[in-house]
């Protein structure tokens, strides 16, 4: 295949990153590339591995699937035209999960198919062919997102928390060391409960601060990150911090001390 069908020319030597990574002592973010045409994928790994990035790669949707549900990933570059399943049905299965940031890669330009993918969840849409400055311009947004989502919610006061502690980096909280092992919503979910502790929120405004899409009555996708939530903290015996569901309205997280 000849990738100059896919990527449109640019000059790659004047692309201005605006994400910085991390510095070295902390985990550097991994992208997930799911797409089934094997030059295509490792064109975009050598990229962004060149760039500084953590990267996974599958070629079949299904994998692809587990992986983004079962490993760390910051932000998955999906394509929609895959051979096992659709792009589509692999986006709207993980957002049941996971609010990772998905771009969705595509020679299906329409409008229609932009609405489409931005309604199953997607958080950009990128058609073939596409520059690699635009493939970076579009992910250090959304990395930037995510780091200003994490960092604007990072809880204060914690000591009111004995030795819990929030990793803004990892995502993750850690009590006297040990991991509680929180996904990226999971976490981010934490942050909104716990800077609003005592206020009950409506699950409207917990779907669009956590998960960043709609909120339908259907949708038990919050429900599941709660109830893991609070399993995973118990795990690590978190105490004086618990999750309480408010009839009609949403959820409430009650801290001892506050």
């Amino acid at each position: 295949m000849n990738i100059a069908k896919c990527f449109a020319e640019c000059e790659t030597d004047v692309i201005v990153n605006t994400y910085h990574l991390p510095p070295p002592s902390l985990p550097t973010p991994r992208i997930l590339i799911i797409e089934d045409d094997v030059e295509l994928c490792a064109h975009l790994s050598k990229h962004l591995s060149g760039r500084g990035f953590s990267l996974g790669s599958s070629h079949r949707g299904d994998e692809g699937l587990d992986m983004a549900l079962n490993s760390p990933v910051e932000l998955i570059l999906l394509d929609i035209m895959l051979p096992n399943e659709s792009g589509l049905t692999i986006l709207s299965r993980l957002r049941h999960e996971r609010g990772t940031p998905v771009i969705l890669m595509s020679a299906l330009g329409a409008e229609q198919d932009r609405i489409t993918g931005f309604s199953q969840g997607a958080d950009d849409y990128l058609p073939k062919p596409f520059s690699l400055a635009e493939l970076d311009v579009r992910i250090d947004a959304l990395l930037r997102r995510v780091a200003i989502d994490c960092g604007a919610q990072a809880p204060r006061l914690m000591a009111r928390h004995s030795s819990l502690e929030f990793d803004t980096y990892g995502r993750d909280v850690r009590l006297n060391g040990i991991a509680a092992g929180l996904t990226t919503s999971e976490f981010r979910l934490l942050c909104t409960l716990h800077e609003h502790a005592g206020e009950a929120l409506t699950k409207p405004f917990l779907y669009q601060q956590v998960l960043h899409r709609p909120y339908t009555r259907l949708d038990r996708g919050l429900d599941v990150h709660v109830c893991n939530l609070r399993r995973k903290l118990a795990a690590i015996d978190v105490q004086g911090m618990r999750i309480d569901a408010v009839r009609h309205q949403g959820y409430v997280l009650m801290c001892e001390g506050r």
